[in-house]
């Protein structure tokens, strides 16, 4: 296909370069997870700035369209996306088995600290009792997508040295004897500060949907305090509703 831009034409070089993009998605050359150009060689064929060009990439990145990996470049992505429905709450592992997809853990750190604010509060303790802090980096073999921190009360009695390669709500149940049954869960958009760009292989200021957790058992007593940011290009949260 033709790649290239009318600079005398009066819509916006960001723009132009938008649409020539969508159709280089549509493209079969690019279809099924094929890399573009990368950002150099396109924005000077263009005969644009990488800043104008990058503009335009952004866009279909927030949108799903495209996948941007750090030092790797930019592809489009694949038709389908990793889900997760709120209706049938179920765990990481579980969700990603359903779906035929095979779970690595990039990372794995287990500390004790002490609970801030929010923690202390959603538990009702005190906020110098310390409690077991599990952070998670996690996703397919392809690369990680979700980087998960969580928080569990202390009269579950975890120690610590539990496998936490196993499924979570597995250990909580059979080793511990508690049955989390409830999710109550907030939703909302971030950027990935350099920290989190850092964990996801992604660029600082990139697009996060980030979940906030707090987990019950069948008491209502609450279990764990979990917070998730996964890769925007990577997820897609599905919400289900019927009308009685």
């Amino acid at each position: 296909m033709e790649i290239s831009i009318d600079h005398q034409n009066p819509v916006p070089l960001h723009i132009q370069a938008e649409q020539l993009l969508r159709n280089m998605i549509r493209d079969p050359k690019y279809a099924g997870g094929q890399f573009l150009p990368n950002e150099v060689e396109l924005a000077k064929q263009l005969a644009i700035s990488r800043s104008t060009l990058r503009q335009a990439l952004n866009k279909l990145v927030y949108e799903g369209l495209l996948v941007r990996k750090k030092g790797v470049g930019t592809k489009v992505a694949e038709l389908e996306r990793i889900s997760s429905k709120a209706k049938n709450w179920i765990s990481f592992t579980q969700e990603m088995q359903a779906r035929g997809l095979k779970v690595r853990n990039f990372e794995l750190h287990v500390t004790w600290v002490l609970p801030d604010s929010d923690t202390a509060a959603f538990f009702k303790i005190p906020a110098t009792q310390k409690i077991l802090k599990l952070e998670r980096l996690r996703g397919t073999p392809e690369g990680p997508f979700v980087y998960f921190i969580s928080w569990f009360h202390p009269r579950i009695g975890l120690t610590g040295e539990e496998d936490f390669k196993r499924q979570l709500y597995d250990i909580l149940d059979k080793d511990y004897g508690v049955v989390a049954v409830l999710s109550k869960e907030e939703i909302s958009a971030r950027t990935a500060d350099k920290f989190l760009a850092g964990k996801l292989e992604i660029d600082a200021g990139s697009p996060v949907l980030f979940r906030r957790r707090f987990v019950y058992d069948k008491n209502d007593w609450p279990v764990e305090y979990n917070l998730g940011y996964y890769k925007a290009d990577s997820f897609i949260y599905t919400v289900e509703s019927r009308r009685e």
